[in-house]
């Protein structure tokens, strides 16, 4: 967490060490047995503690005048060197209120953000279907227009806080278009009739996650985010500013296992010296502190460049995204390699991190879907 680099502020260095001060008081490392549970009450631990209203604007109960990207990335990282499940909760607080944050009405605005950033109500973000992952224009969820009421009905899945959310940010097809230009986006209570949660799913990080069904559930119209058609955008926009957080809990995650692999390599003594003594240990680790500091650095400046200079960073995020999460996974692999055997004993940190990180390349945009983005990017600012 340097927040000595000139893309950060004096409040963001506060933010950071009071923090992680919290992290070291209140937050365990071990996985709960009880992941819905535990995710419930990190939410209202989160809420609890302030750290929640860094996910809204102050107008609407948050710290800050407006989201806050270097922020968002800092808390990010600190959450996930301490433990992975609290960075989860604080991400989809974030994500799931996002589009409310960036396009909702003002009804909207205060019926839910004030609950977000109090950790009252639990957020999630419905976009993937089980034949729309990746590609988000061959989303089949439809929503039909009748009267002033909306009617869903399809199938979302890989749902973050699925089965425990009180609220769905839920993109479907509205409009009799192909490709993205017809999705809008909509505004769910978990309690809305017609809405099932049919499979929970199991993943080597557990946290709540599941597939939903929509059968003929009526939505009104005013719980629709933006204009009719536009929830594509509105989908992008939102991840733009969420994804470079992703990049910072991958930094977290990579910071944690080369601390781990530097005290491990010191004290672990092997043929009559330290394990930090061997040139292909002390290579290794060099390795990894580099890929993490080059990682800090594209991830700060894709939260400086949004915050700062207020472009775009639909590539900077892209970069940053693709640049953390891979390096983090190569971190992690050596830190599991430099402790041997006790690296892959389930309930040690580093077998934790190994499972932690890997989801990270994937959901949000995976690393393939990242290179498409930066490269579409180039070629169209090009002018040669």
């Amino acid at each position: 967490m340097n927040t000595a680099l000139p893309f950060f502020e004096t409040k963001h260095a506060q933010l950071v060490e009071a923090l992680n001060a919290w992290c070291k008081r209140s937050l365990a490392a071990d996985e709960p047995e009880d992941v819905d549970a535990a995710c419930r009450d990190l939410v209202q631990q989160l809420g609890q503690a302030g750290w929640l209203r860094y996910c809204v604007p102050e107008a609407y109960g948050g710290v800050l005048e407006k989201l806050d990207s270097r922020a968002l990335c800092l808390i990010r990282e600190t959450l996930a060197y301490h433990a992975g499940l609290a960075d989860f909760s604080f991400a989809m607080q974030g994500l799931g209120s996002g589009a409310i944050t960036l396009y909702g009405s003002e009804d909207l605005k205060q019926t839910y953000l004030p609950k977000v950033a109090e950790g009252e109500w639990i957020a999630a973000f419905a976009l993937s279907e089980p034949e729309a992952g990746s590609d988000v224009a061959a989303m089949t969820t439809t929503a039909t227009l009748e009267g002033d009421t909306y009617i869903l009905n399809g199938c979302k899945t890989w749902i973050s806080n699925g089965g425990i959310a009180d609220f769905y940010t839920v993109f479907a097809r509205s409009e009799p278009i192909n490709g993205a230009r017809g999705i809008s986006a909509f505004i769910v209570p978990s309690n809305t009739p017609g809405l099932q949660i049919t499979e929970r799913i199991e993943v080597i990080a557990p946290h709540p996650l599941a597939t939903l069904r929509f059968e003929n559930c009526r939505i009104p119209i005013e719980q629709r985010l933006s204009e009719a058609g536009s929830g594509f955008k509105v989908a992008m926009q939102t991840l733009d500013i969420f994804r470079a957080s992703v990049a910072g809990a991958a930094v977290g995650f990579a910071r944690r296992a080369l601390d781990e692999a530097l005290q491990r390599a010191k004290q672990r003594q092997l043929f009559g010296q330290s394990l930090a003594d061997f040139q292909m240990t002390q290579a290794k680790l060099a390795d990894m502190a580099t890929a993490v500091e080059a990682s800090a650095l594209l991830t700060a400046q894709a939260a400086w460049t949004r915050d700062i200079q207020g472009k775009p960073t639909t590539q900077e995020a892209a970069m940053a995204k693709m640049m953390a999460t891979e390096s983090a996974q190569q971190v992690i692999d050596s830190a599991v390699q430099i402790f041997g055997g006790l690296g892959i004993q389930h309930g040690t940190i580093t077998e934790r991190l190994y499972r932690e990180i890997r989801a990270l390349r994937i959901y949000e945009g995976a690393t393939e879907v990242q290179k498409l983005i930066i490269a579409r990017s180039l070629l169209k600012g090009s002018t040669t």
